[in-house]
């Protein structure tokens, strides 16, 4: 599973494979199915937007720990379905699902949190808009890539391979070579943005004000509009649809 090269996220082989492989001992045995843990890492994600509707670090730390949770879950219930030999399309369907509300829970609650819900002043919706524009980008970003196999499936060809996502262009290659190296991506997924709202809250705390969580919700509807452009040249410069 560490060895995917694109469908284990880096904190999944860092640290919570190691983790996840713990509690699994627990439920090996039990009637717990896989798609019941899919069921409970969905709402852990959802969980963390109103997480962040706490003021201060609180609302944050909690907000990091849904998404651990949902994180924990996501691991789990791909290894239980695997040891019991409980496969169906439901759970891969489930899984993706979860995958989307987390993201865009994260991303729609902290633009909430920027506008300061329970503040003593004027609630600013401007920055609410820019969380769900951020929110939308990365449900985008994500049907872009699964739309993929829907594309294929319907036009009869076999499931998209790895080597595929490779640019045809080496101009274009390039330019995607020095995106990934930047990483700047990632911050618009749940996990990622989960810990950026962290730390601007620390930041913030000791400032007395919700100026660097709103900045930070300005830059991540930036980075959401840019790529869910990018991804979709990306894929059509690809041979993933050939």
């Amino acid at each position: 599973m560490k060895d995917r090269r694109s469908g284990e996220h880096w904190m999944g082989r860092l640290y919570m494979r190691e983790v996840s492989l713990r509690v699994d001992r627990y439920l090996v045995n039990t009637r717990v199915t896989p798609n019941q843990l899919t069921y409970l890492m969905t709402v852990f994600g959802v969980l963390a937007a109103p997480a962040l509707l706490v003021p201060g670090i609180a609302g944050a730390v909690l907000g990091v720990v849904c998404v651990q949770m949902y994180l924990l879950l996501d691991c789990v219930d791909g290894e239980i379905a695997r040891w019991k030999k409980q496969y169906s399309l439901n759970g891969v369907y489930l899984d993706r699902v979860g995958a989307y509300l987390t993201d865009a829970a994260v991303l729609t609650g902290f633009g909430l949190r920027a506008a300061d819900l329970w503040g003593s002043g004027r609630i600013d919706w401007l920055w609410a808009f820019l969380g769900t524009l951020a929110a939308l980008g990365a449900i985008l970003i994500k049907a872009e890539t699964d739309l993929v196999g829907v594309a294929r499936h319907q036009a009869g060809k076999p499931p998209v391979q790895e080597a595929a996502a490779e640019m045809r262009s080496s101009g274009m290659a390039l330019a995607r070579k020095a995106a990934g190296a930047l990483k700047f991506h990632r911050l618009i997924l749940g996990i990622e943005a989960s810990l950026l709202i962290l730390g601007l809250a620390i930041v913030d705390q000791a400032r007395g004000d919700l100026f660097f969580t709103r900045l930070g919700v300005a830059v991540l509807a930036g980075i959401a509009l840019v790529q869910t452009l990018l991804h979709l040249v990306s894929i059509l410069a690809s041979s993933r649809l050939k």
